[in-house]
């Protein structure tokens, strides 16, 4: 976690690991959420990646090397009880993730549940699910919330045989804007979070609650 004047930032920092979420990290993400929503000084929260990766999902040589460190997480996923995002932790200031590069399988959960999603032009969106023999649920049934379904279900069913670019996320709505060169993603990040910073946090807060409220009862 980082501070920047009025903007906080979430990092994920495995950069080895293309930023899978290990045990640690599913542990942290719910902490680090709760500090930085708690933080009065902290305004406007960007959400992105350390290294060539946004976020890469579960860390499955964890899960084959050590299963039991991810059996808590897995009960979780089974009660529909995830804490990885700003969505699942009722973050209730503005969201913004700065996607960064690869963001494949459990990183569209971020996506998915930002309130502004920006990507550098070399970011790349995909979703292996099928491809390892799982189904794919969670991140694109909230995709598809905000996205046309069928290029949802593309994803989805194409698995890891295709990769969406960011000039095609941005015209299909599930980014925003698509930063170019790649080197000013942070800048960009950093300045749309003061812009935002500017307002009324009673007014950010209370409109987020409205409209992802207003969005779930659409979605049920």
């Amino acid at each position: 976690m980082e501070r920047r004047g009025p903007v906080g930032w979430l990092v994920f920092h495995r950069p080895a690991a293309a930023n899978a979420m290990d045990a640690r990290m599913m542990e942290e993400l719910e902490w680090a959420w709760r500090e930085l929503d708690d933080d009065p000084a902290v305004r406007v929260i960007v959400n992105t990646g350390d290294g060539h990766a946004f976020q890469t999902g579960l860390d499955v040589a964890q899960l084959a090397r050590d299963p039991d460190a991810l059996r808590e997480q897995s009960r979780r996923t089974k009660r529909f009880e995830l804490r990885f995002t700003a969505w699942h932790n009722e973050v209730w200031k503005p969201v913004i993730a700065a996607v960064n590069g690869v963001c494949a399988g459990g990183g569209l959960h971020f996506v998915a549940d930002a309130d502004i999603v920006i990507a550098s032009s070399d970011a790349t969106f995909v979703d292996p699910h099928v491809s390892v023999g799982q189904a794919s649920v969670y991140e694109t049934i909230a995709l598809a919330k905000k996205s046309p379904m069928e290029s949802v279900l593309r994803m989805a069913f194409v698995g890891r045989h295709e990769r969406l670019s960011a000039a095609r996320a941005y015209e299909l709505g599930i980014c925003s804007q698509v930063v170019d060169p790649p080197e000013r993603l942070s800048a960009e990040a950093q300045a749309l979070g003061e812009l935002i910073a500017r307002n009324s946090p009673a007014a950010l807060a209370h409109t987020k609650r409205a409209l992802w409220g207003a969005l779930e009862r659409v979605a049920r």
